[in-house]
């Protein structure tokens, strides 16, 4: 028996030991919902499909927004063998079956649609393998991702394919699929006789994350518990009831059936560096309500608090800096309280981090300047050090003048020296310049002072400029 099995027809989408998701998967264009930017009227993809013109294809977006509903409906409306495996479970054996098989499809007149979930997963020289046959036409690949494909696919593959964002479905949408499933009598839980309101059904959106596949098995779970007999309470209360009573999906049951709301997230791929992305630009932009947001998001959904506390650590320094030193200091406390005392615990002292940051008052100077001086370090001779500032500990360097010319900042009576501590290339160059935030105001006014005592302090530059 194949490992490979063609796309299921529609006589088998009434059996009830199939899950409610799959089921009710739709079989066409216009039973589709969500994706209106690629499938409505007119749209790219969908003069594709009707032109029977797709080529090859990537579907790039979050769980259940219909990757491999798409997939199938394009097999169907191309009249296309549909051949479907995961790269979680097949290596390049099955790979060179599935191709070879194909390439003989293929000289009988019969065209292949080989379906990849999950093809991020397959490795180089796995996605090598479908190269020629892509580029042949022994096979229309389309693949569905969860991952960027810029990061995932190889570049080849990658330009001989069409890649397609899927988003997230709305909340309305959401609804609209659930109250069809349950008055469908033949594919969904319309036998079951079932009610429920829009609000109890928006809560189910709400908490599925834009996830079809997920509010359908959130619904299904709740329709069984609702189809439990009544109690005895209830049977006295409303009479006994008849195989055609309605009973209702209730807010507390969809409460039971969700346990745990369902939050995207992916800790190693890109929503992981999304939510962080929006947590430090909420920070950066004084936002502590939004920071405490993202923040919560990204523990709520299993993120290491670790990692949290170090990007946290890395915000203290890049956009507050010295207008706040005691940034770092609190920041790095929040680090070791979530290392002491673990989780849940200590996502407080993170919550405490973020907020102080939020609050802080910012400055950047210090990420500035280090990134000019890593520019001039990259861009200009490697200067050696001016005599001066050279230890002179043997008789040998001394004579040769190590030392010659230093003047011991704490011997003088304002502390400054009149001497130059760049490289000759780079002497009157500025990198430092601190803003009027916090703690950096008095910096500037400090070195500001620093320039009028020290006798050459005319002869600053700023950075890129001659001396």
């Amino acid at each position: 028996m194949s490992l490979f099995q063609p796309i299921p027809n529609a006589g088998n989408a009434a059996d009830a030991t199939r899950p409610l998701a799959d089921r009710m998967r739709p079989r066409t264009l216009e039973e589709f919902v969500g994706q209106e930017q690629l499938i409505g009227p007119g749209k790219p993809l969908r003069t594709q499909i009707e032109r029977d013109d797709t080529g090859s294809l990537i579907f790039w977006g979050p769980p259940g927004t219909g990757k491999t509903t798409l997939a199938k409906i394009i097999a169907n409306m191309t009249k296309a063998d549909f051949i479907e495996f995961s790269a979680v479970l097949s290596g390049i054996k099955e790979i060179k079956q599935v191709m070879a098989d194909a390439e003989r499809a293929r000289q009988y007149g019969t065209r292949t649609i080989v379906f990849i979930d999950e093809i991020h997963r397959f490795n180089k020289a796995q996605q090598d393998a479908f190269l020629p046959h892509v580029e042949k036409g022994n096979i229309r690949l389309i693949g569905a991702t969860t991952e960027n494909p810029s990061f995932e696919i190889n570049s080849a593959l990658l330009s001989r394919t069409r890649v397609y964002v899927l988003q997230p479905l709305t909340e309305d949408q959401i609804v609209l699929l659930l109250r069809r499933a349950l008055i469908d009598r033949e594919r969904g839980l319309g036998v079951m006789n079932l009610s429920a309101s829009d609000e109890v059904l928006k809560k189910i959106a709400s908490y599925t994350s834009g996830d079809a596949r997920s509010a359908y098995n959130v619904l299904e779970v709740a329709a069984g518990l609702a189809k439990s007999p009544p109690s005895r309470k209830e049977r006295e209360k409303d009479g006994a009831p008849t195989e055609k009573q309605t009973r209702e999906i209730t807010d507390d049951i969809v409460h039971d059936a969700l346990q745990k709301r369902v939050l995207l997230y992916d800790k190693t791929g890109e929503e992981h560096y999304n939510l962080i992305s929006a947590l430090h630009k909420s920070v950066r932009n004084s936002d502590p309500d939004a920071a405490l947001y993202w923040l919560g998001r990204m523990l709520e959904a299993g993120e290491d608090p670790l990692y949290i506390a170090r990007r946290v650590v890395r915000m203290a320094v890049e956009d507050i800096g010295l207008a706040d030193p005691n940034a770092l200091s609190l920041c790095m406390a929040a680090r070791d309280a979530v290392d002491f005392i673990g989780m849940p615990e200590g996502n407080l002292a993170l919550a405490q981090a973020v907020v102080y940051l939020s609050v802080a008052p910012k400055s950047n100077a210090l990420y500035t300047a280090y990134g000019d001086v890593l520019h001039d370090v990259e861009q200009t001779s490697a200067d050696p050090v001016p005599l001066h500032l050279r230890n002179a500990p043997t008789a040998l360097m001394k004579g040769l003048g190590y030392g010659r010319g230093y003047q011991y900042a704490h011997d003088l009576e304002k502390k400054v020296a009149d001497m130059e501590c760049l490289p000759d290339n780079l002497q009157g160059r500025v990198y430092y310049q601190p803003t009027n935030q916090g703690i950096e105001k008095r910096i500037g006014e400090r070195l500001e002072e620093i320039k009028r005592v020290r006798p050459g302090a005319g002869r600053a530059q700023q950075p890129g400029k001659e001396s």
